[in-house]
């Protein structure tokens, strides 16, 4: 069987710079390197040696990137398609043992979650959307792409490799249909409720799966009451809430996205002139809003994109969440939101306390709530736990 590791080369640590991968994080920096002896080619992958020439593991290594090797093993064993095999099966089996016919779009790979750096894989129905963060992982696309073709037999793949990571990686985006016809939109169910999903344009993958959980728990805390969903996009909670009885508005700046959410009412046999869809600024929205809302939910894009941008991004998160906390009503439900990696629970929990002392309003938190099961945290990386969601209760 065709290896892919290169052993005419290796990585050579600086001394003391082993402790993270003893703790078996799977991100080599740049700083902690001393060298790269023998020939490679950017994306190859390479033993990693501690500086007294101990085995570490082998990773992906990129010279262009900060995040230098990204590990794939700390053991010494041959990387070949048996490896890639495995560790996809280890992650799809868990899908598919846990969701049924009730939901048909989760995600089946989650990149260092899954210990696949660089990979994620979405699926609705039979397409699946695949998107390659890590040069490495891009130059095994084919067998990795054989792999998931051969378990989870799709009709249609796309790849939709377009973020922040990639440029840092040296990539160039790419949007295209790998294999099939690449219709697009996709109706899927998500916990039996439908949704039609643009793979091809749409933002993410295509669909915010990873608030599965938080658009059920939104259900059931706005039954028959009004909901303002901010940044709704194509209007899950909306619809969710809707099902439930609620009186929904959805705010977003996307008049395409919007037009999406009305549809989707539509498919579920909702009704959407009941409701209502502005596209708005949202924090232009809050601020010039006259009425209060039972529920609220702000699940905003990250306003925190690099550690440079801390600062910056913990005050729009502090002001959206204050007007938010202003237009509840008494005992009113606020969802909100954080998928930037770069603020901890701690720091999104002092940003909430900044907004309610300057609100002037009392609050509780009800419930913290994180990635779905299909987004499973590598426990050594702590950089993969994205999504914090605190669920607030506002009073006078």
């Amino acid at each position: 069987m065709n290896r892919f590791d290169n052993n005419s080369a290796k990585v050579v640590l600086k001394d003391g710079r082993n402790k993270s991968i003893r703790n078996r994080h799977p991100w080599v920096f740049s700083g902690g390197i001393a060298r790269i002896e023998g020939e490679f080619e950017p994306g190859d992958i390479l033993s990693v040696f501690d500086s007294k020439g101990v085995f570490q593991g082998k990773g992906f290594v990129n010279p262009n990137s900060q995040i230098r090797v990204r590990m794939l093993t700390f053991n010494d064993r041959p990387i070949d398609e048996l490896f890639f095999r495995g560790r996809i099966e280890q992650a799809t089996s868990h899908r598919l043992s846990f969701f049924d016919e009730n939901t048909t779009a989760y995600r089946v790979v989650n990149g260092d979650g899954d210990h696949m750096p660089g990979l994620v894989v979405d699926r609705y129905g039979n397409t699946l959307v695949v998107q390659f963060h890590a040069l490495g992982t891009a130059r095994c696309k084919d067998v990795l792409l054989s792999i998931l073709t051969d378990i989870l037999q799709p009709s249609t793949i796309i790849e939709s490799s377009d973020s922040r990571a990639i440029r840092e990686e040296g990539m160039e985006p790419v949007h295209e249909v790998l294999m099939g016809e690449g219709n697009s939109p996709i109706r899927i169910r998500e916990n039996g409720i439908f949704f039609n999903v643009d793979v091809l344009k749409g933002q993410k993958t295509g669909f915010f799966l990873d608030q599965r959980d938080n658009r059920q728990l939104i259900a059931d805390l706005s039954a028959g009451k009004q909901l303002l969903n901010c940044y709704g996009y194509t209007g899950g909670f909306s619809v969710y809430a809707a099902l439930r009885r609620a009186i929904t508005t959805t705010v977003d700046i996307s008049e395409p996205a919007l037009s999406m959410a009305k549809e989707n009412f539509a498919l579920n046999e909702l009704h959407p002139e009941d409701h209502i869809f502005s596209k708005a600024n949202v924090f232009e929205y809050l601020r010039e809003l006259n009425e209060n809302y039972d529920v609220i939910v702000l699940d905003p894009p990250a306003f925190v994109k690099h550690k440079k941008s801390v600062n910056q991004g913990a005050r729009a998160y502090k002001d959206i969440n204050r007007l938010a906390i202003q237009k509840v009503v008494d005992g009113g439900i606020i969802l909100s939101c954080s998928c930037s990696p770069f603020v901890d629970w701690d720091l999104f929990q002092k940003i909430l306390f900044s907004a309610a002392q300057e609100a002037g309003r009392r609050v509780q938190i009800i419930a913290r709530t994180g990635q779905p099961a299909d987004h499973p945290i590598n426990i050594f990386h702590r950089e993969g736990e994205y999504l914090k969601s605190f669920v607030l209760r506002v009073f006078d």
